[in-house]
């Protein structure tokens, strides 16, 4: 970590509230001009140019930037590491793809050298595509989990993750026991949580592969360690939500089964959400659990639209996912893109402001964060991102054309992908250039 006072100027975005919440006008903060100071890893000043130089009377020393927008680190709420190597697995939905695609790639994990290898790129993505925190399914395996904290630990990330519990409808490779289950998660937490920037979350794979027993044990854990989180998945397919009511038969909804062990709270982030009853919303709403919207993976799978007004509507909190490897891009940029085609198939519209704000301090807010990251505040932690307007010749043109703050955010969703990333912050020190990207392209 950087501990001398560094200053960064360019264009300054970032999100104060939610726009559903207070409207467009007070939900952000731009300066046209701007400088973010930095210093010991944390903000401590952000303002117009002039007013910042002013208030820091000794030295800075000041990168600019040209072009660029400078923005809170991206948040993605869901996403599976161990799917690193099957995105873009074609031609099937939900369960069938599960089992063709995900297991198999999952088994292996139970080599440590393989699932290190895959941390590494997966870690190297979040960067390139400018995200800085992110909630992460592992496997099964415990040794992936240590290999995963191991990685991020060394660079200094705020990464949440955790072992996967399945103990039924998986093949024999990739299960464990309620036992076995409540060990491993245990032993991590009791290594992991809290350690460096590093959080733990209980994390069933989906009610599914989890026996009555099993979710107990979640439920145990949850209340032994109150401040670890939940996170799983909830109502993605159709398929899937029948066949969870065949499982448990007395549970009254999907939802209603997590509801039973104890799994609903303020930590707890449950993946998609798209097919919920307005009684599953309300108790969401009661215990102050988050969703995570996922639409480039709702649309790759073919699972559904996710219905953001009614979440709005029931005061939800609810982050951005990418769910790769059902996703099909690490980007949080191209995910705002589908965000908004998936509210156009709806007939709704979802405003740039919104989408930034879900990118970034929606998904802090869905994380029980937003006192950490999420913006760029005085005070938090400096985990942001420098954004490239004119990454591409269709984009430098595009701008030129652009005559508000809202039509170039909108642009840079619908146009920018990893390109966009110019450079990605972590607790003041950078992680990524694409300079040096481009670099090492050309030496290769």
């Amino acid at each position: 970590m950087s501990t001398q006072r560094q200053a960064y100027r360019a264009s300054i975005l970032h999100s104060l509230a939610d726009p559903a919440v207070v409207g467009q006008e007070d939900s952000y903060q731009y300066f046209e001009d701007g400088i973010l100071v930095v210093e010991n890893g944390h903000i401590v000043d952000i303002g117009e140019a002039e007013a910042v130089l002013a208030r820091q009377k000794d030295n800075l020393e000041i990168t600019a930037f040209q072009d660029k927008l400078i923005t809170a680190g991206f948040i993605d709420t869901h996403i599976h590491y161990p799917q690193t190597g099957m995105i873009a697995s074609y031609g099937e939905q939900l369960l069938d793809w599960l089992e063709n695609y995900t297991f198999p790639e999952e088994e292996r994990f139970k080599n440590p050298m393989y699932a290190l290898k895959v941390a590494r790129l997966f870690f190297d993505e979040l960067a390139r595509n400018g995200t800085t925190t992110a909630l992460v399914f592992g496997t099964v395996h415990k040794s992936s989990v240590d290999v995963f904290f191991e990685e991020a630990e060394k660079r200094n990330l705020r990464m949440i993750a955790g072992k996967v519990l399945m103990d039924r409808n998986a093949p024999d490779y990739l299960t464990d026991t309620p036992e076995s289950g409540y060990a491993d998660s245990k032993a991590l937490i009791d290594k992991w949580h809290k350690r460096s920037r590093l959080l733990y979350a209980v994390t069933p794979r989906f009610a599914p592969t989890s026996t009555d027993e099993q979710l107990a044990m979640v439920g145990k854990l949850l209340k032994e360690y109150p401040d670890v989180y939940l996170h799983t998945h909830l109502s993605e397919n159709k398929k899937e939500i029948e066949w969870v009511l065949e499982l448990f038969p007395e549970r009254e909804s999907y939802l209603d089964v997590y509801d039973h062990y104890g799994l609903l709270h303020e930590r707890a982030v449950f993946a998609h959400g798209i097919h919920l009853s307005d009684c599953e919303c309300q108790r969401l709403a009661e215990t102050d659990s988050a969703i995570a919207f996922c639409p480039t993976s709702n649309l790759f799978l073919g699972s559904g639209l996710f219905n953001l007004p009614k979440m709005e509507a029931f005061k939800i909190k609810v982050g951005m996912g990418t769910d790769v490897g059902a996703g099909t891009s690490f980007s949080l940029l191209q995910t705002m893109s589908e965000a908004y085609k998936i509210m156009q198939l709806q007939q709704k519209k979802l405003h740039p402001f919104k989408s930034l704000y879900l990118a970034t301090l929606g998904g802090a807010h869905a994380l029980h964060l937003d006192d950490k990251i999420g913006n760029l505040e005085v005070g938090k932690e400096a985990d942001f991102v420098v954004l490239d307007l004119h990454a591409t010749q269709l984009m430098r043109f595009r701008m030129q054309q652009a005559r508000t703050l809202e039509e170039k955010l909108f642009v840079l969703m619908s146009l920018g992908s990893d390109q966009a990333v110019h450079q990605t912050y972590i607790y003041g020190d950078l992680a990524y250039s694409a300079n040096a990207d481009q670099s090492r392209k050309i030496a290769s």
